[in-house]
């Protein structure tokens, strides 16, 4: 079992989750960030990090990748700490007053106040209607790719037909032994020139793609060891396989969060907006998931959220020391 002990625990690392990290590093805070996504960056990494944003202040467009890149860029003098891929489990609060944070792979975190910066909530996989599924998951078949050397010299299917599918079929030509992409249809959902790389890598035998089709069916004694791909016409075809990483998108749920004993309403945490503060003392939420009357779901929004939630928590936590806001013009930035 992994511990990790810091001063804030936040969970969630998409945009508002990074900016918090900012806004707690200038009050010397040390953070810890837990998300079940593989890489940081929440929708704008997984979803659309080809989109642009336009009301993001000081950018008239921004990517929305190209924002989570400055956001890291942007915190990495605080050196914030990371669980990835891990899904926040269940929150306790410990007798000292701290909390205890346990992950669904039992990774434990430990901090004196939680920041909940979860977005839509737990991002979860759309998985494909596949009987044998369950059977191989995490023994074959995986909805995340947490580290890319997992698949060095393996051969390894991909579904979808989406950026994060393509992408990582890219990537994975150079690792993997054999990389397939299954896709139902003949077009594609990705950026233009991610289309363009892995078709020419098709072209040069580098992968293989297969169009207007689906894997249907897995097979193993012990672990995946095939997949069945069916095309749309009914033909099918079997593959030899170590992997399997269907990449359909994701569906925010609340997740284990609705357990929590906090107040929520329509799948969202209500917080004192004053303070940002949820039902239980000690635990904040800020962003989309944060809910609170004329409440803007924009990511501007969040940003404003972090930095109230990170100074409230600072004035409650030195109620010895008169807290003075400081510029970072006349303060500058320092890491911890």
């Amino acid at each position: 079992m992994t511990t990790h002990t810091t001063d804030l625990i936040i969970i969630g690392a998409g945009p508002c989750g990074l900016f918090t990290v900012f806004e707690a590093g200038l009050l010397k805070f040390r953070c810890h960030l837990v998300d079940y996504l593989g890489v940081p960056g929440g929708q704008c990494a997984e979803i659309y990090p080809k989109k642009p944003i336009y009301d993001i202040p000081g950018f008239p467009s921004v990517l929305a990748g190209d924002l989570v890149d400055n956001l890291m860029k942007q915190i990495e003098p605080f050196k914030p700490t990371f669980t990835l891929g891990e899904r926040a489990e269940q929150l306790e609060k410990l007798e000292d007053g701290r909390f205890r944070l346990t992950t669904h792979r039992g990774t434990v975190i430990e901090g004196s106040n939680v920041i909940i910066a979860g977005g839509l909530g737990c991002f979860e996989p759309r998985k494909p209607a596949i009987a044998e599924l369950a059977t191989y998951e995490d023994n074959g078949v995986e909805y995340v790719i947490r580290d890319p050397e997992m698949y060095r010299g393996k051969r390894v299917v991909i579904g979808g037909g989406g950026d994060s599918a393509l992408d990582w079929t890219i990537v994975l030509a150079d690792i993997a032994s054999e990389v397939t992409l299954v896709h139902r249809s003949q077009s594609f959902r990705a950026a233009p020139d991610s289309v363009e790389k892995a078709e020419r890598l098709a072209a040069e035998g580098r992968i293989g793609m297969l169009k207007d089709a689906n894997v249907t069916g897995l097979t193993g004694a012990n672990g995946l060891e095939g997949v069945t791909v069916t095309f749309n016409d009914g033909q099918t075809k079997d593959l030899a396989v170590d992997h399997y990483i269907p990449l359909f998108g994701l569906s925010p749920k609340l997740g284990p969060i609705a357990d929590w004993n906090l107040s929520i309403d329509k799948n969202a945490i209500n917080v004192d907006n004053s303070t940002y503060e949820t039902s239980v003392p000690g635990i904040y939420a800020v962003g989309d998931i944060s809910e609170y009357p004329n409440k803007l779901k924009l990511i501007l929004c969040g940003f404003h959220e972090a930095a109230i939630a990170c100074n409230v928590i600072y004035a409650r936590q030195h109620p010895e020391k008169k807290h003075v806001l400081k510029y970072t013009t006349v303060a500058g930035i320092t890491g911890l």
